[in-house]
C-alpha cells in the first residue's frame, strides 16, 4: 500500500511550521531542441534573472552527474507562483521551454523545514550566504 495524506492532513501535522507553498520545475533538454540550447542561452538567463529580481524566482541551477564533474542537461528551479496555472505560464514563458529546445514538469512543493545564513558585512559592504 502506497502511503497517501491529504493536503489538510500535512497542514494539521505541520501547523506552526512555514507551510509556504512553492512550485519545483524539472527541465530537461528535447530530442529535436537540443540543438538550440547555446543560442538561447543568453535569452534564458536574462529571464532568469527577471523573474529573480521580481521576487518570483527562489532558485534555480544545472544538475551534475554523481561524479559532480559534468552536467547533462537537466536542472531545477523553484517557483514562487499564486497556482498551478500561473507557475505553468512563468515557464512558457522562459526563452528555453518556448523555444522547444527544453521541456519541463512542475511539482507543487510545501516548504516547511530549512534554514539560509546570511551575514552582512558592513565595512565591505558584502554579503555572504551560507
Amino acid at each position: 500500500m502506497t502511503y497517501k495524506a491529504t493536503k489538510e492532513d500535512i497542514f494539521k501535522e505541520t501547523e506552526g511550521m512555514l507551510q509556504m507553498q512553492l512550485y519545483v520545475v524539472f527541465t530537461t533538454p528535447t530530442p529535436d531542441g537540443q540543438h538550440l540550447i547555446d543560442e538561447v542561452t543568453p535569452a534564458h538567463l536574462s529571464h532568469q534573472v527577471r523573474i529573480e529580481r521580481e521576487g518570483i524566482l527562489v532558485a534555480a541551477g544545472p544538475f551534475w552527474t554523481e561524479d559532480e564533474k559534468s552536467h547533462m542537461g537537466d536542472g531545477m528551479f523553484i517557483l514562487r507562483a499564486s497556482s498551478m496555472a500561473e507557475a505553468r505560464r512563468i515557464c512558457d514563458s522562459d526563452p528555453m521551454h518556448s523555444s522547444g529546445a527544453r521541456s519541463y514538469t512542475i511539482r507543487p512543493w510545501c516548504m516547511n523545514e530549512g534554514g539560509l545564513t546570511l551575514r552582512v558585512f558592513f565595512s565591505s559592504q558584502r554579503v555572504q550566504i551560507a
